[in-house]
């Protein structure tokens, strides 16, 4: 009997998953118009933890395309444009169309503004930071949200409007910004020059979930339950009786994706873990234990390839990190097509991508809304493959993926873990990738991972890890004198990893992890602490 998957031809395929029967969570719907901000994915994270489902769209949607996603509310972004010069972007003539409430959001203020009839212009006196607005007593949309009707906020903008349109009040104002906030309450059109949806504007999260939930009348049925259960229905209608197989690499987002595909098609399911030899400290031991058949009540069917070698083996004498990079995306794929390969009938491939990888994959066709990177789960099935892809954490950004697989089961300290960078410890050794490095790098990480949770610091940063340096250091040992590599320690707090600033541990913790990486591993003779935030560093060396 053959053991090749029988495949459709053809390349991959995507699947609608917003299907009849699942519809209850997301029934109730808002429309996030992206004009190139920052911030946008963190209005549609505000929008989301009010409980309403949303989804972020550029501004150069198609015709038609805002009735036919029927939103209840629609939030207008930020931009690094201005509306003062040139050909910019413009709020679709179908988003006043729809009849729905409008919040234009610093860049969307202004283009309200000025497509509506007001006027906007260059600011003499440009705000970026902390600011405070105080804003009149009735109005919808902050009432009840300041102190004494003041309110300090966040604002980045370089224009401001002068005149509102037509049918519109002013609602709130700074020193420098005459209009601040502009509501026209017989259109429910709303306008803040400052950003609510950034931690610094006090209330912010406040003002987003009073616009979804009071003022655009949604339900906040959009909770980790309901997220499960339409994942489930949507998964169940996609793939039908077919099998699917899943790459698990033992981070959030396979894990969780893991547990929803079992959730959803039980045994059906059969997820390929590989062994590449740049794994943690006990990491395979720990994702056999999680998912393996009968090692858990997911009773997930997990096979494992070990492929240390063969990987070890592809990387020797490269130290550049898109080269290493580039091996290890190359062997995987090779691994786990091999794998794939010896089971039946399988015809879809289950991927743990989530919303902000789709985000970031996808730019307007105006060009503006740049993109940051291209993700390799999105687009990047190789072909040769010829699955299907079936994407359950598609719409879900990581916080919401982390709150669904605590809703699963699944062990806090795995949902809670740290990220881990694709290609493994292999861009945590700099330079050539030896096995000898690799064992006493995996040695330290423990160390510093250990102590943090004894300190009870490991859920207090959002990232931290060790990094193996191949520079020679002279050490003493006894009497003698010897030459031996450097471990760096890295720990970041981050909300959104688009920036991080690192962790002020305390210094006993780090002389603690010092002494015990130096007296417990040989071959290290200094360690450090990087104290880089990003920008202008990145989080990870490589």
């Amino acid at each position: 009997m053959s053991h090749r998957p029988a495949v459709a031809e053809g390349p991959p395929e995507r699947v609608p998953t917003d299907v009849p029967g699942a519809a209850p969570a997301r029934a109730h719907r808002v429309l996030v118009v992206d004009f190139g901000s920052q911030y946008t994915q963190l209005i549609a994270r505000r929008v989301r933890e009010a409980g309403v489902y949303c989804e972020i769209h550029p501004f150069d949607v198609p015709d038609g395309f805002v009735a036919e996603f029927a939103p209840r509310g629609i939030i207008l972004s930020g931009g690094p444009e201005t509306v003062t010069e040139g050909s910019t972007p413009r709020i679709p003539d179908q988003v006043f169309a729809a009849g729905v409430p409008v919040l234009g959001i610093c860049y969307g203020m202004h283009a309200m503004a000025a497509q509506l009839g007001g006027a906007v212009e260059p600011s003499t006196h440009r705000e970026f930071g902390h600011a405070e607005v105080e804003a009149a007593p009735q109005d919808r949309l902050l009432e009840g949200l300041t102190d004494g009707g003041r309110m300090p906020v966040w604002m980045s903008h370089g224009d401001k409007v002068t005149a509102v349109p037509p049918g519109f009040v002013v609602t709130a104002h700074t020193e420098s910004a005459p209009v601040a906030a502009m509501t026209d309450p017989a259109r429910r059109l709303f306008g803040v020059q400052f950003h609510p949806e950034v931690t610094h504007t006090a209330r912010g999260a406040d003002i987003v979930r009073r616009f979804a939930r009071d003022i655009c009348g949604c339900a906040g049925s959009w909770t980790p339950g309901h997220i499960v259960e339409e994942a489930v229905a949507s998964v169940r209608a996609q793939v039908g009786d077919g099998r699917v197989v899943l790459g698990l690499s033992g981070g959030v987002d396979s894990s969780v994706a893991a547990a929803l595909l079992s959730r959803a098609i039980g045994d059906r399911l059969t997820c390929v873990f590989v062994d590449n030899g740049l794994l943690r400290l006990h990491e395979r031991e720990e994702v056999e234990a999680a998912f393996t058949r009968g090692g858990n009540a997911l009773d997930v069917d997990v096979v494992t390839e070990d492929a240390s070698e063969e990987f070890l083996a592809a990387l020797a004498g490269h130290d550049d990190p898109e080269a290493k990079r580039k091996i290890i995306g190359g062997t995987f794929i090779d691994v786990f097509q091999r794998a794939a390969a010896r089971l039946e009938d399988v015809r879809w491939l289950g991927q743990g991508t989530i919303y902000p990888d789709v985000i970031e994959s996808a730019a307007s066709k105006y060009g503006k809304a740049h993109v940051i990177k291209s993700h390799h789960n999105v687009g990047g099935l190789p072909e040769r493959m010829h699955l299907s892809l079936v994407e359950p954490l598609r719409d879900l950004f990581k916080d919401e993926v982390r709150k669904v697989g605590m809703a699963l089961g699944l062990p806090r300290e795995l949902v809670y873990r740290h990220p881990f960078p694709g290609p493994g410890l292999a861009v945590r050794v700099l330079g050539e990738v030896r096995r000898e490095y690799l064992d006493v790098l995996r040695q330290a990480d423990a160390i510093f991972l250990d102590e943090l949770r004894r300190a009870d610091w490991y859920d207090r940063v959002s990232q931290a890890f060790a990094v193996y340096l191949p520079v020679a250091s002279v050490g003493v040992v006894g009497d003698a004198r010897r030459y031996e590599h450097v471990i760096a320690l890295r720990a970041v707090e981050t909300t959104d990893f688009m920036t991080a600033r690192w962790a002020e541990l305390p210094y006993d913790l780090l002389g603690r992890v010092s002494n015990r990486i130096m007296n417990e591993i040989a071959g290290v003779s200094r360690v450090v602490y990087d104290v880089s935030s990003k920008p202008p560093a990145t989080i990870e060396w490589e």
